[in-house]
């Protein structure tokens, strides 16, 4: 779900960006190995993405811990993930350093991959443990965002923002997408010979190895500004009557109930085709992957249309588009007919996400951010893990049954349909027209969340809003 091309940790930085950080006056020689330094991260970050994270809820199908575990597996664990970034903020101070934070959470994430070898190894993992060691990664991985967002925004100066961030967002593609195959090329194979557990093993090995890369550089970062004098923490109490007073407030509760909706199925279309389809992982990585293309491909047509319409208008085709999405699993089950399907999806999604990345981030304020955007990912977070709930206790009920699946599918749609009188609500309130100066230039990849879109002239918004995906 990702690009196709990784670039080098050097080559990949435009060379206008490298001559302008070669004239940077001051620290010419620390800002161009902060920058290189930040490439290398991306693309270690992408890879243990690729190899490990999007594989989570086949491994455990494939450990034998069954078709709800593996749907909760993908949604559950992120809770505790939006719980820790509640905390980071105070970290973040008691640290006294955004860089020792990012690296601590880093390092832990990338350790909790050490158990997943173990357990590939010996064939066996009880599914509470599975929970407890994804759990964790999640915990670290997303509580690094609101401190490095920050951080990195002390080491890039303004005006290589756009230019820089759309490299190391296509590096980060390129390692996530090339792992991703990889790694279902290995299951494919080896699944022939009843030794998909090993390839596991070598998958989670490779990706632990890639994040610890990822510290490495994340190490060799400096840090010019440990703590930025006009960051603070909003208290909850003020965080709810801002959110409510603000014109993207109508517009938080539609995207909570349409996430909820989501992931009522989105958890569960894993297990549904490998084990009610019997898939190949070929055909997994397929379907997966048509998508993402297919939204990297739209997505700069999509924000040049949204130059012409307005957002509003862009996030009513992406809200009617998504609708359909799920349902759409219900009237057949060809190979041909669902990549076309999922063509279609990825579309749809590039419009919805960029639509709502333009509505929703333009009215935080930047000394407000951190604070802001920790609250709406908790509740996104929150919204994720109810709506998989919700769904695994129809599949409970129908005994994971085809039937199940396709209740939930069906479902699912019907959801994000219910929801769209909450879009007409936050629509009539008035809101800041969002203009582009110029299209966007990539798209932030996750294997589980809703990717972001990089836009050339708002780099701020992207780095702030988004960080936590890229690092």
């Amino acid at each position: 779900m990702s690009g196709m091309i990784i670039h080098n940790p050097v080559a990949g930085i435009p060379g206008g960006t490298l001559r302008a950080a070669g004239r940077a006056p001051g620290r010419p020689l620390v800002l161009r190995r902060d920058l290189r330094a930040s490439l290398a991260d991306g693309a270690g970050w992408g890879a243990m993405v690729g190899l490990g994270e999007t594989y989570f809820p086949a491994f455990a199908l494939a450990i034998g811990l069954g078709e709800l575990m593996a749907g909760l597996v993908a949604s559950l664990p992120l809770l505790a993930g939006g719980i820790m970034q509640t905390v980071s903020p105070l970290a973040i101070r008691r640290c006294g350093s955004h860089k020792r934070w990012v690296v601590c959470c880093a390092t832990i994430q990338a350790l909790t991959f050490l158990p997943l070898v173990l357990a590939a190894c010996w064939g066996r993992l009880s599914g509470v443990a599975l929970l407890w060691i994804v759990g964790i990664y999640w915990a670290a991985g997303l509580s690094t965002g609101p401190a490095w967002n920050t951080w990195i925004g002390t080491l890039v100066p303004r005006t290589l923002r756009a230019g820089f961030f759309a490299s190391r967002t296509r590096a980060s593609q390129g390692a996530i997408f090339l792992g991703f195959l990889l790694g279902g090329i290995a299951l494919q194979w080896t699944s022939a010979n009843g030794r998909v557990l090993s390839a596991f093993a070598g998958l989670f090995a490779v990706a632990g190895l890639s994040r610890l890369v990822s510290v490495w550089m994340l190490t060799r970062h400096s840090e010019p500004t440990p703590i930025p004098a006009k960051m603070r923490a909003i208290p909850w109490r003020q965080m709810r009557r801002h959110m409510a007073a603000c014109s993207g407030g109508q517009l938080v509760v539609y995207l909570v109930v349409v996430q909820a909706a989501v992931q009522m199925s989105g958890p569960y279309f894993a297990p549904f085709m490998l084990e009610k389809l019997h898939f190949s992982y070929a055909a997994y990585v397929a379907l997966i992957s048509i998508a993402y293309l297919a939204k990297v491909i739209t997505l700069p047509l999509w924000g040049r249309l949204s130059q012409r319409i307005g957002a509003q208008r862009l996030l009513w085709i992406g809200g009617i588009g998504i609708m359909p999405i799920s349902a759409g699993w219900i009237l057949s089950q060809n190979l041909t007919y669902l990549l076309l399907l999922q063509v279609v999806s990825g579309i749809m999604w590039a419009a919805y996400e960029l639509a709502f990345f333009l509505l929703f981030f333009e009215s935080i304020a930047e000394e407000e951010r951190t604070s802001v955007l920790t609250a709406y990912n908790l509740l996104h977070s929150t919204a994720w893990v109810a709506g998989s709930l919700v769904g695994g206790l129809i599949l409970f009920a129908c005994g994971t049954s085809y039937a199940g699946y396709l209740w939930l599918f069906g479902l699912s749609s019907l959801g994000r349909l219910l929801a769209l009188p909450l879009l007409a609500r936050s629509q009539s309130k008035s809101q800041p027209a969002v203009e582009l100066a110029g299209p966007p230039v990539a798209c932030l990849p996750r294997a589980t969340t809703l990717d972001a879109p990089v836009l050339a002239d708002r780099p701020d918004q992207v780095t702030d809003a988004w960080a936590h995906t890229a690092s």
